[in-house]
């Protein structure tokens, strides 16, 4: 039974339950608090930040203290919450450790992202972290920030509708890995659609194009973490009003 004073912390991602980046995640947070998995029994990357409507979800406990959702990152946030914890809030929702980076525009898209953003509209302070490889993860690196940035929001707390998105670079794990409060950056892409014939002659297409980068804006997430090395920390709001049209929209006359 978990003391009143420890700290719980539900763990999910988008890599699945297998993932040596949540397996990471889970026990370095578990230097700071109790820590309780739920995640998607397989990988669901670019998800975004869908909940499952159209059919039943199964909840699978695969060890003690862990689940497995056969749904969306949003919905192993939701069961976790409101089926495992039973509507109880945990006191800090941590998402990651993703495989690849979410940086710039790619947060709409993440299913890493999302689940923090579901955890945020359900009560309860959020981050999500990633590592920008694709392989040779130094996990360490981002495990050490991680378990120093939970600390610091169980301590301080955030604000309504905020969370944090951190991406970590890969490289070997040191004090001297310094971190930068940053701004969501911009990528860019090539509109490419990659179509193809099946056996039976029908067509299927392969959508997204080749990476063409991010623009080199200084502050950005993606100049901090691909250039400088540094770990980015960029808080996002879930308020997507944009207040400077407000008023100029109220002017027409539609």
């Amino acid at each position: 039974m978990r003391g009143t004073n420890v700290p719980l912390i539900l763990v999910t991602n988008d890599d699945g339950v297998r993932s040596p980046g949540l397996c990471a995640l889970a026990d370095a947070l578990r230097e700071v608090g109790e820590v309780l998995i739920v995640a998607p029994d397989r990988e669901q990357s670019a998800a975004s930040h869908a909940l499952t409507l159209q059919r039943p979800l199964r909840l699978e406990q695969v060890a003690p203290g862990t689940w497995a959702v056969d749904g969306t990152p949003s919905d192993a946030v939701y069961l976790g919450i409101n089926a495992v914890l039973k509507g109880r809030r945990p006191d800090l929702i941590a998402s990651g450790i993703n495989l690849g980076a979410n940086l710039g525009d790619d947060i709409t898209y993440s299913g890493t992202v999302a689940a923090a953003m579901e955890g945020t509209l359900l009560g309860a302070p959020a981050f999500a972290i990633s590592m920008a490889a694709r392989r040779d993860f130094h996990f360490e690196t981002a495990c050490g920030f991680a378990a120093r940035l939970a600390r610091s929001i169980l301590a301080h707390g955030l604000p309504k509708m905020a969370l944090l998105n951190v991406n970590v670079p890969n490289v070997p794990p040191s004090p001297e890995v310094p971190y930068r409060v940053t701004f969501q950056g911009k990528r860019r892409y090539t509109d490419a659609v990659i179509d193809r014939t099946d056996p039976r002659g029908r067509t299927y297409y392969w959508i997204g194009g080749d990476e063409l980068g991010f623009d080199a804006v200084e502050g950005s997430d993606a100049v901090t973490v691909l250039r400088d090395r540094m770990i980015s920390v960029t808080p996002v709001h879930l308020d997507l009003t944009h207040v400077r049209l407000l008023d100029q929209i109220a002017a027409w006359s539609i």
